[in-house]
């Protein structure tokens, strides 16, 4: 945090986030920031830890990517579908899952623009949102199938009792990849069982 004699103003310290701070408006800003007293948390991407950069990467930028070098081709062939996983957990964000969290809602926003843009063209872009879904990353085994105390768990926090399984992720993803609705696009369909 960077700091100059920080002011307070009706004994509230004044502080700004500064995004970008080594490009863009960034320098000027921090500067004139600190020149009126504010203490200034500064962001760039520069200071990005290592796995945090690396979860952007894979999680917003590879999909992004990937649009930019697949739309021009199913424009041309007019119908063919965009399915993107993500995360339903923006409905109801959790403690510790800030980072993970936003990265998921980023691309669901993405998917959502890029429906709209890709609708005139015969081009589907839709959502899977899932949340309890079982794997050994979220929800092993061990702890939440086979431990019955991890099992009242789920079956406390979720609807339908139990996690969803990958087979049945894997349909959903496959009916809208299918195009047999092509009408459906800009959705994003929430896989919880009925959470939260």
């Amino acid at each position: 945090m960077a700091r100059s004699g920080a002011v307070t103003v009706n004994g509230v310290m004044r502080v700004a986030l500064l995004t970008h701070v080594g490009a863009y408006a960034g320098p000027g800003a921090l500067a004139a920031l600190l020149a009126e007293g504010h203490s200034v948390a500064c962001h760039d991407p520069s200071f990005a830890a290592a796995p945090a950069r690396a979860a952007f990467e894979a999680v917003v930028l590879a999909p992004i990517r990937l649009t930019q070098a697949l739309l021009p081709a199913m424009k041309a062939r007019r119908r063919r579908s965009f399915v993107f996983v993500t995360s339903a957990r923006e409905t109801r964000p959790e403690p510790g899952c800030a980072v993970p969290t936003t990265l998921r809602a980023a691309t669901t926003a993405f998917a959502k623009a890029l429906a709209k843009e890709a609708a005139p063209f015969g081009i589907q872009a839709n959502v899977v949102a899932p949340n309890y879904l079982y794997s050994e990353a979220y929800y092993p085994r061990a702890r939440y199938i086979d431990d019955p105390e991890g099992r009242a768990e789920i079956a406390r926090t979720v609807p339908m009792g139990r996690l969803g399984e990958p087979e049945e992720v894997g349909a959903l993803i496959a009916f809208l990849a299918s195009g047999r609705s092509a009408f459906t696009t800009g959705q994003v369909i929430h896989f919880t069982g009925g959470w939260p």
